[in-house]
């Protein structure tokens, strides 16, 4: 609740402070005096926009602080705490206009943004006027209504979170199927590649050695004949190196007997015949290895041409062949990859969707359940504020096409809406006999004061805001209906704070507390006033407010017997 709001410098008032308390607090006073200026300056603390020239004339800044009474509450909890604003209860908003254009406002001691009070605004005050009224009147805000009164917020606040995923989901999957696509359009060609170089089964160091094996292959008949030679020469000829070399030993042998300095020189003829002899033999054996193979060469020449043929297709080398090979074959897997996920996030954006039309499908059947209790609770409230024989309906809309019940491809289930499937309107027929039409075209200002005042009667409990402004309720209405409109307002003060701002007796008679707006002349300046009325003030004002200008006798006693 408004615990105090203090004002200075702001329009015509040079400084007032205010302590409305809980129940219903009357603001009155005479037409000009600047009761609009407790609405003007109230609308600042919610977030609206200023002009300088609400400046008082003379000052540089005018500022409005007003202090408020929370309940705990997980929502304003949360809502305080996302903004980084310290919260034990109390709530402090203090706000400054300057003649430059600039604003400086805190929050708790914490410097805020007109953003951050406009989101505060709606869990703080509750403003009936002139501006609730036109809202009243668009079909828009029709739907909320409804939904307030038929507790079905958190549930279509629900709903719409879902949807929102839901179409998160949608738009992921479409993704999935958009990356599925154009990997699609290079797949066949990536196939075709990948087959082409995995059925060439290409090793790193093959290309050597097949160059290397051609070579042996292409002088298989020169390495033979040197071969040969070179064992001919070693080993068989009769005059051959090794035959001589046995000469030799046998020599040396008599001269080691001879002279003993001869027997190292004997070592080393060992040692060189039998090198030699080992390298006759590998000659032997070498001329057994080479191929004569004339179609082994032509293999050899052919994979050859296939690897070349490849390296000018796919790389510089084998290893960058393989390279590439590895790299399709993750493109392929992330196509597979790709398409199970794709069909994944379909199928659970399909179960989704069927899920949330489900869950439209029932908030819509709850709606239409409340629609007809608001309908008749409707009507007594307008009966109790002498709306008489006026009927109030609910009328129902599907924003689309029903095309089915709710499941894959029906239009329910493609294009579900946000807040449900329904656009609601209220229709009015003012008079028996007569048709059902918008509030727009029908409702006087009287009949819109009334409607709102009813449709706040049936709010009342389930309203979460604390503090009530009724400004403008009392247009249009007197006698007998003013009278109940005030013991409406009355009732109302049991779940809410309620200001009002009202120049009838019969409302201004049901406060608990009766401020005065005044505005005096002072000196040479015009300056309003809000003073809180004892009984004796408020018998007057009542008074005042019966009479008008001459205040009677007889309007003091009526004064009083409306206040007993």
């Amino acid at each position: 609740m408004l615990v105090h709001l203090g004002i200075s410098n702001f329009a015509l008032i040079e400084h007032v402070e205010i302590t409305p308390g809980q129940g219903l607090s009357i603001f009155s006073g005479e037409t000009g005096a600047g009761k609009s200026i407790i609405i003007n300056a109230i609308n600042l603390i919610l977030g609206a926009r200023a002009s300088t020239d609400l400046i008082r004339t003379g000052a540089d800044e005018a500022t409005v602080e007003a202090l408020f009474s929370l309940p705990e509450s997980a929502a304003v909890q949360a809502l305080l705490e996302d903004m980084g604003f310290p919260f034990d209860g109390e709530l402090l908003i203090r706000r400054s206009i300057f003649r430059e254009g600039r604003n400086k406002i805190f929050v708790n001691g914490v410097m805020a943004t007109l953003g951050m009070l406009a989101k505060l605004g709606p869990v703080l005050v509750s403003i009936s006027g002139q501006h609730e009224h036109q809202q009243l009147l668009r079909p828009d805000n029709h739907l909320y209504l409804l939904d307030d009164f038929a507790g079905l917020t958190p549930e279509r606040e629900r709903y719409n979170a879902n949807l929102q995923s839901c179409r998160r989901l949608r738009r992921q999957a479409e993704e999935a199927r958009s990356a599925v696509l154009e990997l699609e359009k290079r797949d066949e060609l990536n196939r075709y590649q990948l087959e082409e170089i995995e059925a060439a089964s290409l090793a790193e160091d093959e290309e050597e050695e097949l160059v290397r094996e051609r070579r042996r292959l292409q002088n298989a008949g020169d390495l033979l004949k040197i071969s040969a030679e070179a064992y001919h020469r070693l080993y068989e000829h009769s005059e051959s190196i090794l035959a001589q070399l046995a000469h030799c030993r046998k020599q040396l042998e008599r001269g080691a007997d001879l002279d003993p300095t001869l027997a190292p020189l004997l070592d080393t003829l060992l040692e060189v015949d039998a090198k030699l002899e080992d390298a006759a033999f590998a000659l032997r054996d070498f001329q057994n290895t080479i191929p004569l193979e004339p179609e082994r060469l032509s293999q050899v020449t052919d994979r050859l041409e296939q690897i070349h043929q490849l390296k000018r297709k796919y790389g510089c080398s084998i290893r960058d062949i393989l390279l590439l090979r590895d790299s399709l074959a993750e493109v392929s897997e992330d196509l597979e990859r790709k398409r199970k996920e794709a069909a994944f996030l379909s199928g659970k954006a399909d179960t989704s969707m069927d899920e949330l039309s489900v869950e439209a499908a029932r908030l819509s059947e709850l709606r239409r359940e409340s629609a007809r209790e608001m309908e008749s609770r409707m009507e007594q409230e307008l009966r109790m504020l002498h709306m008489e024989g006026t009927r109030f309906k609910v009328a129902f809309q599907a924003k689309i096409p029903d095309e089915g019940t709710p499941g894959k491809g029906t239009a329910l289930n493609r294009h579900l809406p946000l807040d449900g499937p329904d656009q609601v309107e209220f229709l009015l027929a003012p008079n028996a006999g007569e048709g059902f039409r918008p509030l727009a075209k029908i409702a006087s200002g009287g009949e819109l004061s009334r409607i709102m005042l009813a449709l706040k009667t049936l709010l009342a409990q389930s309203a979460s805001v604390e503090t009530v402004i009724f400004d403008e309720v009392d247009a249009g209405i007197s006698g007998a209906t003013a009278q109940i409109v005030g013991e409406k307002i009355k009732a109302l003060s049991r779940y809410h704070q309620i200001l009002c701002i009202t120049h009838l007796p019969q409302i201004a008679s049901q406060g608990a507390s009766h401020f005065l707006v005044r505005k005096d002349l002072i000196g040479t300046r015009t300056q309003t006033s809000i003073l809180p009325l004892d009984p004796e003030s408020r018998v007057k004002e009542i008074a005042r407010l019966l009479a008008g200008r001459e205040v009677t006798p007889h309007a003091l006693a009526h004064a009083r017997e409306m206040l007993r």
